[in-house]
């Protein structure tokens, strides 16, 4: 998803930023390896298997709703009808629902792990935010 397109004039509006949405999917990935390593050391096993689990359908549902959400927008640009691309950003939270109690049923997952470890995303929002704020601040970016 290069760039969304201005309804009225055709042009433009915004364009994305590829190498944001690559270090925010690398950071998930790094928080959730890093949560699990210490958990595995440190942690009762469902512990560690809570926050693997959570990690993973936080990737997932990353993954997903990038994809959806780029359907959808390209769905009413060009004016067709949602595609199953499209229907899977309601898809996901069932899957992920699905996911977490029948291993919390299973007795495989802690469950207050398994919510942290669908937080990844809020740690990469946070590494981001910060690394925004190093390049503004040092770097003095943005100040004319």
């Amino acid at each position: 998803m290069k760039e969304i397109t201005n309804s009225l004039t055709g042009g433009p509006i915004l364009e994305a930023d590829d190498g944001l949405e690559a270090r925010i999917f690398r950071v998930m990935v790094v928080s959730v390896a890093v949560a699990v390593s210490v958990a595995t050391l440190f942690m009762p096993w469902r512990i560690a298997t809570g926050l693997l689990l959570g990690g993973l359908l936080s990737l997932l549902n990353y993954r997903w709703m990038r994809t959806s959400i780029a359907a959808l927008l390209q769905a009413r640009v060009s004016g067709k009808a949602v595609t199953a691309r499209g229907a899977r950003y309601i898809v996901r939270y069932f899957v992920v629902a699905v996911a977490v109690a029948g291993a919390y049923k299973l007795n495989v997952v802690s469950l207050p792990a398994t919510i942290l470890g669908l937080c990844s995303f809020v740690v990469a929002l946070f590494a981001e935010a910060l690394r925004q704020f190093y390049f503004i601040i040092i770097h003095r970016e943005g100040i004319n």
